[in-house]
């Protein structure tokens, strides 16, 4: 059944509001999802402040161009989704990315990120990088590494002390 011009405008108003508040978009190619697995995707999607919506791209097209973006959104190949990142940037490519190579089907088209479209390649290479909360973990150990070690080191001295003077006791 057709959309009426209401539903049309009513769909385009709810894009263009998801457009204004994205940090990121991840356009993804959903042909072969089954629905249990679309409704997993959404569930792991949520629980990063993120949301997958699915679209006509004419309506789409025409949500993007009252933002301002330019898009040609025809390129993308499949049945076509935009995954909208309203809290971080690289945490939905990254649930995306882990959520397809789990099932084997989709495939990431591309994205839009820091105001310009990337290609597949590209928001991949993005998905692939460590959360911020895994370089901060690393940064730490970093940092702390040094210290730890010359705890040890000054422990070794006492440790060889307290042998030493029980080998003399013995």
């Amino acid at each position: 059944m057709a959309l009426t011009r209401q539903q049309k405008k009513e769909i385009i108003d709810d894009l263009r509001e998801k457009i204004a508040r994205q940090k990121t978009m991840v356009f993804v190619n959903f042909e072969g999802f089954k629905t249990e697995d679309l409704s997993e995707l959404r569930k792991k999607l949520r629980e990063s402040e993120s949301q997958l919506q699915v679209f006509k791209k004419t309506l789409f097209k025409v949500a993007l161009q009252k933002e301002g973006i330019e898009l040609n959104i025809d390129e993308l190949q499949g049945q076509v989704a935009v995954v909208f990142g309203f809290k971080d940037k690289i945490l939905p490519a990254k649930t995306v990315y882990n959520f397809f190579r789990r099932i084997g089907v989709p495939e990431i088209l591309g994205g839009f990120f820091d105001h310009e479209f990337k290609e597949s390649e590209e928001m991949i290479n993005l998905a692939e990088l460590p959360t911020r909360e895994e370089l901060f973990a690393q940064l730490t150990g970093t940092l702390s590494a040094p210290i730890s070690n010359f705890t040890n080191i000054l422990q070794g001295n006492v440790r060889n002390l307290v042998f030493v003077l029980g080998a003399i006791k013995k």
